[in-house]
């Protein structure tokens, strides 16, 4: 199949580095996003998130005229959607998987569907998404068919295939990374591939589209599972008085044991929310997955409690000050070093806890965004390290950032320091 213009509907983190690659292999991508700030902004050239390369690889796409942005769709030969899916309560579950976004953008391409062309979900998805997209689709245009009805003979294929790269390192692993391709059937997975094939260097592999949408689940379960396990390490080092960094440098010399690094938690839109899909439509059986979860989820709270006892213990060497007479600075909000990503971030709940809980000054060292999120109170501030470094008593490593492994011991001399990356403290 011909794959003359293909349409992005998303053009956040994976959407916009996936059109952009697309592009660069000179083929016609259209973005499509509700955001009209994204869209003006990528039409100039520019980009809206902060992702080694990808400046480059927009601009020169948007100028040689392979990519252009709008907010409504229009024909093409393939649509790829990457759109959020986050949670909704539901009778008293927090973390049921609203498909929502999903539903939204089957509609909105639904009217310029034709005949012959391939529909893509690229959002990490509960199982059964895909299929539930395919139904939205063939009840907005009831003139054509769907694999779920018409199998090979269907009108319109579509299938799943999830994304899985690094931020920082997209634009590289797009191209380099295998990429899982679940077709709702055998022609669905083999037309994607054959998408997938016009920029992917490494190995397209095609099944099925529920087998696609729990192998994405499934890596991330295992990363998050194995993270739990050196969070809960930290914790109870912490409690018997033991270095959680020796201990693991120590424990995985040996050879077959690889301890991850413990931190404040887990971020991102993927390690953090993927194992509840697993665990909403298997509660009974998925009880490692939720204890790792709970794990994970917890340990923000554990850091927010740390800080308030030295704060404590500040005080108490302090006499002559009181709690609000106390600076603490936060050393970063992202869910990872060196982006601006602040989605499910551990960091930012952290340093919004700490300004509702904790009566003192907050400072939050953040070299990655240019202005806090709208829901932090007046009294907190966006800080240059320097500055932070000059006026806080406590400070609290959260982020990894390159530019914070450059902060030298002298600098810290004086402070109280919790690091819960290991980079200060190891």
């Amino acid at each position: 199949m011909e794959f003359n213009t293909i349409s992005m509907i998303g053009l956040g983190y994976i959407g916009l580095p996936t059109a952009a690659v697309i592009a660069s292999r000179r083929k016609k991508v259209i973005g499509v996003d509700i955001n009209q700030h994204a869209v003006d902004t990528i039409n100039r050239g520019d980009i809206h998130i902060v992702e080694p390369e990808l400046d480059i690889i927009v601009h020169s796409a948007v100028q040689e005229g392979y990519l252009r942005a709008t907010t409504t769709p229009e024909p093409a030969d393939a649509f790829l959607i990457a759109v959020p899916t986050p949670f909704k309560a539901e009778n008293g579950n927090e973390h049921v998987p609203d498909l929502a976004y999903i539903e939204a953008a089957s509609k909105v391409i639904a009217p310029v569907l034709e005949k012959g062309n391939l529909v893509i979900l690229e959002s990490t998805s509960p199982v059964g998404a895909t299929e539930q997209m395919s139904k939205w689709l063939a009840e907005a245009r009831p003139d054509l068919t769907f694999p779920q009805t018409h199998g090979e003979e269907s009108d319109i294929r579509v299938a799943h295939c999830p994304e899985r790269v690094l931020p920082g390192h997209v634009v590289r692993e797009l191209v380099e990374n295998d990429r899982v391709i679940g077709g709702m059937t055998p022609r669905c997975s083999e037309v994607a591939a054959s998408l997938y094939r016009i920029f992917v260097e490494g190995e397209c592999i095609t099944t099925t589209a529920r087998t696609a949408e729990m192998a994405k689940l499934t890596e991330n379960s295992f990363r998050d599972v194995n993270i739990a396990f050196a969070n809960e390490l930290s914790i109870i080092c912490d409690r018997i008085d033991i270095s959680v960094w020796e201990l693991i440098r120590l424990a995985n010399r040996h050879p077959r044991v690889n301890i991850l690094q413990p931190g404040p938690g887990v971020g991102g839109h993927c390690i953090a929310v993927d194992p509840w899909f697993i665990v909403s439509e298997t509660p009974e059986e998925a009880r490692l997955i939720r204890t790792a979860r709970e794990v994970n989820d917890g340990k923000p709270q554990w850091v927010l409690e740390k800080v308030q006892q030295e704060v404590g213990k500040f005080l108490t060497a302090h006499p002559d000050k009181t709690a609000r007479d106390v600076t603490v600075a936060c050393f970063g909000l992202a869910f990872k070093p060196d982006i601006d990503d602040l989605r499910e971030s551990p960091a930012l709940k952290i340093a919004q806890s700490m300004v509702t809980n904790i009566p003192g000054n907050i400072l939050i060292v953040e070299p990655n965004i240019e202005a806090l999120p709208e829901d932090f109170v007046e009294r907190t501030s966006l800080s240059g390290a320097e500055e932070a470094l000059k006026s806080a008593d406590i400070v609290v490593m959260l982020v990894d950032h390159k530019s914070f492994k450059e902060i030298s011991p002298g600098e810290l001399e004086g402070k109280v320091v919790i690091d819960t990356r290991g980079i200060w403290a190891a």
